[in-house]
């Protein structure tokens, strides 16, 4: 017992480890909230596009001594329009637009980094740099952490109906367009936040991972909230202290610790795990998928029997 309450006090005794907790948790709950939505919608391209086109913002908002998060809040606006720009303009499908987009904003950050590589350090903006987070950093992430999931609590109805069926939602008087714009504007807000924490790359992991996990774990959605958000907490928390025992990269040990959680649900999971599908196979169970369903009041995910392979 002795020995647990030295490996979880230990770490708080430097104040750069408790400025790193503060920042995981924070980054690791806003991501999960953002998450459930990203996962219903289908965006996980769009937050994997916008979380690396970020890289150029913070690499220009380093050289001319800017805060690094309105860099990568212009930026990533800047992509989410060039998308849209894309799709509506071309032919394109919106997978094809958001790679040639972010892949060419991507590369930018690499050329503006090779290029100065004495003010940018290139691992910090990658990799993150969470140990090494200043008193006004935290503060930044404070205030845009405390923004998104304040405007999520607010339109949380609307952003859910939005994801459900937008179609319903433009019917009883909602603007489809505008809670998308909503949607992303949060989107490029979460990445700012995360980007403290895990770096450019593995953004992405942090504003997936925790909402599919929570998908297979409930049937209910404000359940699936809670649930990614305290997963993604959890894994925050414990990757930053692992990452301190094990002399390891903070942000990896985070998406390390969330893959694991996800790996375990989608074996053990009551009812969408691998083991109960198996159980149900032998037992001459109709396999099941999940549709979303929606009375106005509730959304909930109801079990829906596959039509059989013919």
């Amino acid at each position: 017992m002795t020995d647990i309450l030295q490996w979880l006090v230990e770490p708080l005794q430097f104040g750069f480890m408790q400025r790193a907790l503060l920042v995981s948790l924070a980054a690791g709950l806003v991501c999960a909230v953002l998450s459930c939505w990203i996962t219903l919608i289908g965006w996980s391209l769009l937050g994997d596009a916008v979380s690396h086109a970020v890289l150029p913002g913070v690499v220009l908002a380093y050289v001319l001594a800017l805060p690094f998060s309105l860099g990568a809040f212009l930026f990533g606006t800047l992509a989410v329009g060039l998308i849209a720009g894309v799709r509506n303009t071309t032919r394109l499908k919106g997978d094809a637009a958001i790679g040639v987009v972010f892949t060419g904003l991507f590369a930018l950050g690499l050329v503006l980094v090779s290029r100065i590589p004495s003010q940018v350090d290139l691992n910090h903006i990658l990799f993150g740099n969470v140990l090494g987070v200043t008193d006004s950093d935290i503060l930044q992430v404070l205030v845009i952490a405390a923004v998104v999931l304040a405007v999520a609590l607010i339109k949380r109805r609307d952003l859910t109906l939005y994801a459900f069926d937008p179609t319903h939602a433009h019917a009883i008087g909602l603007n489809p367009r505008r809670i998308g714009a909503l949607l992303l504007t949060m989107l490029a807000l979460t990445v700012v936040v995360a980007l403290q924490a895990v770096g450019v790359i593995l953004v992405t992991a942090m504003l997936i991972t925790p909402g599919a996990t929570a998908f297979l774990l409930t049937k209910r959605f404000p359940k699936m909230l809670t649930v990614a958000a305290a997963l993604s907490v959890f894994s925050s928390v414990l990757g930053t202290y692992l990452s301190f025992h094990l002399d390891t990269s903070t942000g990896g040990m985070i998406v390390v610790c969330q893959s694991v959680v996800f790996g375990l649900v989608h074996l053990a999971a009551p009812e969408q795990g691998l083991v109960a599908r198996a159980v149900r196979r032998r037992a001459g169970a109709a396999p099941c998928g999940r549709r979303l369903t929606s009375d106005g009041a509730r959304t909930t995910f109801e079990e829906a029997p596959r039509p059989p392979v013919s």
